[in-house]
This record gives structure tokens, C-alpha cells and sequence, in this order.
């Protein structure tokens, strides 16, 4: 019996792994009685998702379990919290348990190249999720799976070029705008993709830009904040026009803030990027203008890159999942159903 197969036994007996003097919590998918010969076939995947701070968050992790269970592959899972040095020692226990292959959403895009190096020197392939990261040797992992943050920023600001291509207000229309994680790459992205479409027209402005995290708390907060803020920005005064937030859950903290302070959301544009069910619900009473959707569910392209490196074959160095746009202009009788 090879140490690998041995290892993978004590695992299934329920011995907690221990690396490097930290335990790490996690949880093995798909369990089955399986004969010694099935149990060396298949395949053993390290994933550290970043945590579960949003709707969207939820489903991108339970759509990697669930395909990983429907295609018979082994999830030694980690929550890193929201901390970086989580994601590091996981997926250094991972290299040390000897999986297959490693998969792992970054919190930020730098600080993975020591880690990196020595799941390639493990001969551990690794796929980055739905965040991209920079590194000075691209070679260090296989291939990144996601969207296109760049293209959904653009859809964002290609809506507003639409709704008011013929607006007849003189003065710029002022563009409050609610960013996710710094030096994420979805923030970066976004961003850059929105203000590259949206500097092409003069009407438009961006007054203000500041990081909610990605957070249905820190939206609140920061909306609260700028309400409340005497002789500054505000929201529902006509200082405000437009709010673009980087991500569903801050635009709900955003709805909240302006509920508890009895202002009409009808009073401002609000676009936002994610896909959440009830965000495109409320295009259709007007608390929201435009969803770009992000589309979360990677886990069956995820697993089919998976067992492509598993069998040795090589894998794109970038894989997009599409999403759709939702605006106050469809037919809402075609949303039923979208959205997650």
C-alpha cells in the first residue's frame, strides 16, 4: 500500500490532519465505502474558498461540492475566514497530504509565490477560482477559473451610457462607487472596467469611490456614513445620481441604509454586479436599475479541469464563466427562475 493511499485511509477513518503545529478544519465530500482499487482511481482535491461573506460566496462553494460529488471527486475543504495566512497554511497542508490537485479562491492577488512554488515542486498542479492573482512565475499554477471582471465593470457603465444617452441634465451626473476588496482582483477589475467605458462621456462622474469589502455590513456603513455626512456627499439631494456597487450583498446594506433613513431608492440609479434572486426581483419594483450577473456556479467546468490535470492533460491558462444582464428595460416575465 503506497504512504499516499495510506494517508488518504486515516483520513477517511476521521484522523484530523495536523501541519506544521496548525490543525486544519475541514471536510471530506462524497464519502463512500469503496474498495482499495477505487479508492487509488480517485481523485483528491485541496479547495480553500476565501469564506462565506455573501449569497454569492455560498453558492460558488456548495456549486464546487456538489460537482465534485456528482463527478466522484474527493474535497478536503478549508474556510479560510477572510485571512490570507488561513489560505497559506491550508494549502501547505494540502501539499503535505499529497492531493491531487489544489484549487483555492485568493483573498488578494499577491503573496502566493512561496506557497506555489512548493506545490509545484510537490508536483501538486493548481487551479486559482474566481480571483486572479500576480505572481512572478505564471508557470507556477495551471490555469484560472472566473469571470470576467473586467467585462462585467464595462456592462455596468454600458447600461448607464444607455439610460441616459438622452438626458437632458446640465450638470454631471455623479457616480457614487462602493468597491469590493482592495487589491482583489474583481475590485481592480471592475473597476478598471467600468471607468474605461464611462470616461468616453463627459455627463458622467465619479465623485466618490470607497471599499465596502465585498460586505453587506460595510455598504450599510458606508452609506449610513455619507447620509449623514453634513455638507458632503449625499444621497436622495440630487448630489448623487448613480451608485455602482462592486457586488450584490453591499448593494443590500446600501438598500438598508436608505430604508432606515426613509429615502426612496427610486431617488437614485443603483447598478450592481453578482446575480442574487431577490436582486433581480427588485428590478422590477424599481429598488435596483441593472444587475450584471456573475455567474458562480464553476464547479462543473472547475471539476472537468480537475481531472483533465489529474490525467495529465494541460488545461487553458484562462477559463470565463458567462453571466447575463438584467435591466430595468427587460421583460420581466422572463426572470423567473434567474438568479440564485
Amino acid at each position: 500500500m503506497s504512504e499516499r493511499t495510506r494517508s488518504r485511509k486515516c483520513f477517511l477513518a476521521g484522523i484530523a490532519i495536523f501541519a506544521a503545529g496548525v490543525v486544519v478544519a475541514a471536510c471530506l465530500v462524497s464519502c463512500r465505502k469503496k474498495t482499495e482499487q477505487e479508492d487509488n482511481n480517485q481523485i483528491l482535491l485541496g479547495f480553500s474558498q476565501i469564506g462565506a461573506e455573501s449569497e454569492w460566496r455560498i453558492r460558488n462553494t456548495d456549486s464546487i461540492l456538489e460537482a465534485a460529488e456528482k463527478n466522484g471527486i474527493q474535497i478536503l475543504y478549508d474556510n479560510a475566514q477572510q485571512k490570507q495566512e488561513n489560505q497559506l497554511q491550508a494549502i501547505h497542508s494540502f501539499i503535505i497530504y499529497q492531493v491531487d490537485v489544489i484549487a483555492f479562491v485568493p483573498i488578494v492577488e499577491t503573496g502566493w509565490d512561496n506557497v506555489l512554488m512548493e506545490a509545484k515542486e510537490a508536483g501538486i498542479p493548481v487551479i486559482v477560482v474566481d480571483r486572479m492573482i500576480k505572481t512572478s512565475d505564471e508557470s507556477l499554477y495551471a490555469g484560472f477559473i472566473g469571470e470576467d471582471s473586467y467585462s462585467e465593470g464595462q456592462k455596468a457603465a454600458q447600461f448607464l451610457l444607455s439610460k441616459y444617452k438622452n438626458s437632458s441634465k446640465d450638470e454631471p451626473l455623479n457616480i457614487l462607487e462602493i468597491s469590493g476588496t482592495e487589491n482583489s482582483s474583481p475590485a481592480y477589475g471592475r473597476a478598471s472596467g467600468f471607468r474605461n467605458v464611462i470616461q468616453t462621456e463627459p455627463k458622467f462622474r465619479i465623485i466618490h469611490s470607497e471599499s465596502g469589502d465585498f460586505m453587506r455590513s460595510k455598504g450599510h456603513e458606508i452609506a449610513n456614513k455619507i447620509i449623514s455626512f453634513n455638507g458632503g456627499l449625499s444621497i436622495g439631494q440630487n448630489n448623487i445620481d448613480i451608485i455602482f456597487s462592486h457586488n450584490d450583498a453591499m448593494t443590500w446594506g446600501i438598500l438598508d441604509s436608505l430604508r432606515e433613513n426613509a429615502i426612496h431608492a427610486t431617488t437614485v440609479t443603483i447598478v450592481t454586479i453578482d446575480g442574487e434572486r431577490k436582486s433581480i426581483e427588485a428590478l422590477t419594483y424599481g429598488a435596483i436599475n441593472c444587475v450584471v450577473e456573475c455567474n458562480p456556479n464553476t464547479g462543473p467546468k472547475l471539476c472537468e479541469l480537475v481531472k483533465d490535470l489529474h490525467n495529465g492533460k494541460s488545461i487553458p491558462p484562462v477559463t470565463y464563466v458567462d453571466g447575463a444582464v438584467y435591466t430595468e428595460f427587460d421583460d420581466f416575465t422572463t426572470f423567473a427562475g434567474k438568479g440564485f
